[in-house]
């Protein structure tokens, strides 16, 4: 996907509050409560537009979903998508993953979507990849002992 920069991108973002969280690291641990019920929470590193993660929102109810992409750009497109839904087990975060760990709290996590990736196709980029060995012991750290990562 061609990335553009959106100057007023905060300001769109900022309209659609009740999916969108700027204060995610205060939120460590405390998830369920952001959602207010116990249900499982699944979360997608890099949502890009978010077809994926509103529609598993739709079709799931029972469970939470949090979208994170690094791109604020990004978040606006897939935002603009939930202007006709009401869905409460959806919030939208704008995050690194190179965070992770400060975003959640060790077995917090039941499912982590890896979904079409930025691949760093350079042998010396390998590090970024969201499959490297520093990414991997993050999520064995968030997601619960029967947690996975698809």
């Amino acid at each position: 996907m061609r990335l553009r920069n959106n100057p007023n991108a905060y300001e769109i973002l900022a309209q659609y509050s009740s999916y969108y969280m700027t204060d995610d690291i205060n939120h460590k641990g405390r998830w369920s409560k952001v959602f207010k019920n116990d249900h499982p929470i699944y979360i997608e590193i890099g949502m890009g537009k978010g077809d994926f993660i509103i529609e598993n929102a739709l079709r799931y109810p029972y469970i939470n979903f949090i979208g994170m992409e690094k791109y604020p750009s990004v978040l606006v497109k897939a935002v603009k998508k939930l202007d006709d839904k009401d869905l409460n087990n959806l919030k939208i975060i704008n995050v690194d993953a190179n965070i992770l760990n400060e975003v959640f709290e060790a077995d917090e996590i039941d499912c982590i979507y890896l979904n079409f990736s930025d691949p760093w196709p350079k042998r010396k980029h390998a590090k970024r990849r969201l499959t490297a060995l520093s990414f991997l012991k993050i999520y064995k750290k968030i997601l619960k002992a029967n947690g996975e990562v698809i």
